[in-house]
């Protein structure tokens, strides 16, 4: 399978940013801005690159701000929202936003997290493994501060650790998930629910699987992360220009 239009994509941009508005205020997480552009930008960037046609955008604190600067569409992208009339959790939000899912597959991603990766390798190995989850995950010398994930030998995840549980390396949960739509209908209706405290957990064991990938990944929901975003990108900007213009 390589026609991703066939592929819809959630991004889960409803949480409420508390950690930043030390440094950011007054704005939702995904509109923050690195290198004077909001970081939703830069996901629906790696979306559109993909050849994704179909973005549901979830949204929660200050959606209103989102849907106003980013609108319905973006290069080759449609975008629709589903919005949260009170915190869901980001399990309850993705339910939500699955309501509106007309693809058997879904691409789902944190809103303040970005991973490099290579979405047909992702389907491919989500296709080997019959997979009902496949979770992206990464490599990291310390996971404190993400918690850990422990897989057996065939990739299959047996364990989510929590966070400051350990400092030293291991997986880690990169935030880009692939999903069939009837796994996501399975959420509970439990307010709030989490993905990483609450369905993946009780999914072990029931088709979850983590593809490892070698990219370049930054999480911006803490000051110190978000300081780093801006030469995070900027290096992911020469990189790609060297790239070009040596073909």
């Amino acid at each position: 399978m390589s026609d991703f239009s066939q592929v819809s994509a959630i991004i889960l941009a409803g949480g409420l940013g508390t950690r930043l508005r030390k440094v950011v205020s007054g704005q939702p997480k995904v509109m923050v801005e690195i290198n004077e552009q909001p970081f939703v930008y830069y996901l629906l960037d790696q979306l559109a690159n993909a050849e994704i046609e179909r973005v549901i955008i979830s949204t929660g604190y200050m959606g209103h701000v989102i849907e106003e600067t980013v609108g319905s569409s973006y290069k080759r992208l449609r975008i629709d929202y589903s919005r949260e009339e009170m915190p869901l959790g980001t399990a309850g939000a993705l339910k939500l936003a699955g309501l509106a899912v007309d693809t058997e597959l879904c691409l789902v991603m944190n809103g303040d997290s970005y991973m490099e990766f290579d979405l047909l390798s992702l389907l491919t190995f989500y296709k080997q493994k019959n997979a009902n989850i496949t979770l992206l995950v990464r490599s990291v010398t310390d996971t404190s501060r993400f918690g850990s994930i422990q897989m057996s030998d065939q990739n299959e995840i047996v364990q989510f650790m929590e966070k400051g549980c350990s400092t030293n390396g291991g997986l880690i949960n990169a935030g880009v998930y692939l999903m069939k739509k009837p796994t996501i209908h399975k959420i509970p209706d439990k307010i709030p629910c989490s993905l990483e405290y609450d369905f993946f957990p009780a999914m072990i064991g029931k088709g979850v699987y983590g593809y490892q990938a070698e990219g370049k990944f930054i999480d911006i929901g803490t000051p110190e992360s978000y300081s780093e975003a801006e030469r995070f990108f900027e290096q992911r900007s020469v990189l790609a220009k060297e790239l070009f213009s040596s073909h």
